[in-house]
């Protein structure tokens, strides 16, 4: 028996349908998996999963050198603003000695045992030193960031930062300067400032009497990824793939 024209082009048609859904209901999980964990970054936000703060601790007497590298919490920075001009929030608990991270981006050679590394990070978090029980974050409140007109040997353009930084429950202003370039469509900030840990109500760590220590200064590295504002010409940023 012969099918007519007509019968066999609806079964292409229904064919053809429900081949698209069995498609379509494949993938949809998938592309809603995607939407669901896709941040959605607002001008200004840091991207605080590329982000990093990295710490060097010099040494007194017989003590080491360490590199430390910490998170960020939720932060924004939006250069170019004269006022609000955001506000870094540091997760003190995630403050971890001589990662190997640390160690390079603060210059120092080798590697540290975990055996020591976790002596390390034991006394930095407990309470005779950042007690981060107590004080769990410290925070940047950043008044302005203000583009200064030059550039660095690099040739990137510096802007200066000024705010108050409080850490360990104690606050006091803070201005230096980061360098500024585009990656991958986000703002790669860089800059680093010093403290004294007895500035802010903290001895620092020593032992045998002061032969083995840390030094009083700390070198405070930020190397940030932070989302395009409108204050910002971006084709006067420099680009790096």
């Amino acid at each position: 028996m012969r099918c007519s024209h007509s019968y066999l082009t609806r079964i292409n048609v229904v064919a053809t349908i429900a081949l698209a859904w069995i498609i379509f209901a494949s993938i949809a999980p998938v592309a809603c998996s995607q939407d669901a964990t896709t941040p959605s970054y607002k001008p200004g936000d840091v991207q605080t999963q590329a982000s990093r703060v990295y710490v060097f601790v010099d040494k007194t007497g017989l003590g080491h050198q360490h590199g430390v590298e910490a998170k960020l919490l939720s932060s924004r920075l939006e250069l170019g603003a004269d006022q609000n001009a955001g506000k870094l929030t540091f997760d003190m608990n995630s403050f971890d000695a001589d990662t190997q991270a640390a160690r390079k981006y603060v210059g120092l050679q080798g590697t540290t045992d975990e055996g020591t590394r976790s002596a390390v990070n034991n006394n930095m978090k407990g309470s005779a030193i950042l007690n981060v029980a107590q004080y769990p974050t410290a925070t940047f409140d950043v008044a302005s960031a203000i583009a200064t007109g030059q550039t660095g040997s690099d040739g990137l353009p510096i802007y200066e930062l000024k705010g108050n930084f409080t850490l360990h429950g104690t606050t006091h202003p803070l201005e230096f300067s980061v360098e500024v370039e585009q990656t991958r469509g986000w703002l790669h900030v860089r800059g680093n400032f010093v403290i004294k840990q007895t500035s802010f109500g903290i001895t620092p760590y020593s032992k045998a009497f002061g032969a083995i220590g840390v030094a009083d200064s700390l070198k405070i590295y930020g190397d940030l990824f932070v989302a395009p504002t409108a204050n910002v010409a971006m084709s006067d940023i420099p680009t790096r793939q």
